[in-house]
């Protein structure tokens, strides 16, 4: 299993479904449905995100954010019912990362988890630089930056490179334009998403047999971009 994540949540059915689904995506998962037993484990230091309700017995979740922001910078995301204005500034004002609001996709939770994750690791140099991914005839070495085809190697800009490396490392998840521009450029950066369409496009111009029917970075039309595996 990859990345540890906690569950802290009351409605179990929700619960499941978050678990099963963060799962099958390679992570590690634990739930509990009582807020002052979740406090207790958050402030324990060994999961790298929490998934958190608000609405919590014993500890509302509101308290829980506040208390582990203390201490610790693991990403943090809010699924809950609560679709008032006031309760996401206030739940992002204690600290957390993020906020979904109930009914979700549990699809959209796992690419969520895997941005925040991605970006929290990259922030804090712990992610591991040495591995090689391997997907079909291409090949990313994360410790020399080279990137190969079939065998050949293929040149890159950091830009490019950066894209590449976050999309074929979260394969078969779906990522708006948004999502890619926040996780590749940093916060200082004022343009807008049509950068992410032009290094798409030089992207598949260079790993593509055929760019405008792309076998590895997909458009998927009216969301954004997904890289397949398969």
């Amino acid at each position: 299993m990859g990345s540890k994540i906690l569950i802290i949540e009351d409605d179990l059915n929700i619960a499941e479904l978050e678990k099963d689904y963060l799962e099958v995506n390679g992570y590690s998962t634990e739930v509990v449905t009582d807020g002052a037993v979740g406090l207790k484990k958050a402030m324990l230091g060994v999961y790298d995100l929490i998934v958190i309700d608000l609405m919590l017995p014993n500890k509302s979740g509101f308290e829980i954010v506040k208390e582990v922001r203390k201490q610790f910078e693991i990403p943090i995301i809010i699924v809950s019912a609560k679709v008032e204005d006031i309760d996401k500034i206030k739940g992002l004002g204690y600290g957390a990362d993020d906020y979904l609001t109930k009914p979700f996709s549990p699809n959209e939770l796992v690419a969520r988890v895997k941005s925040h994750i991605f970006r929290y690791e990259r922030l804090m140099g712990k992610r591991v630089n040495h591995e090689i991914i391997s997907i079909k005839a291409l090949e990313i070495h994360r410790d020399s930056h080279k990137v190969y085809l079939g065998g050949k190697e293929i040149v890159l800009t950091t830009k490019e490179y950066e894209l590449l490396v976050f999309l074929a490392s979260n394969p078969n998840i779906v990522f708006t334009k948004e999502q890619l521009l926040e996780n590749i450029w940093d916060e200082n950066y004022y343009g807008d998403t049509a950068t992410i369409a032009v290094h798409i496009q030089k992207l598949r111009k260079k790993i593509e047999k055929d760019s405008s029917d792309p076998e590895y970075i997909e458009t998927i039309w009216g969301t954004g971009y997904r890289f397949n595996s398969i």
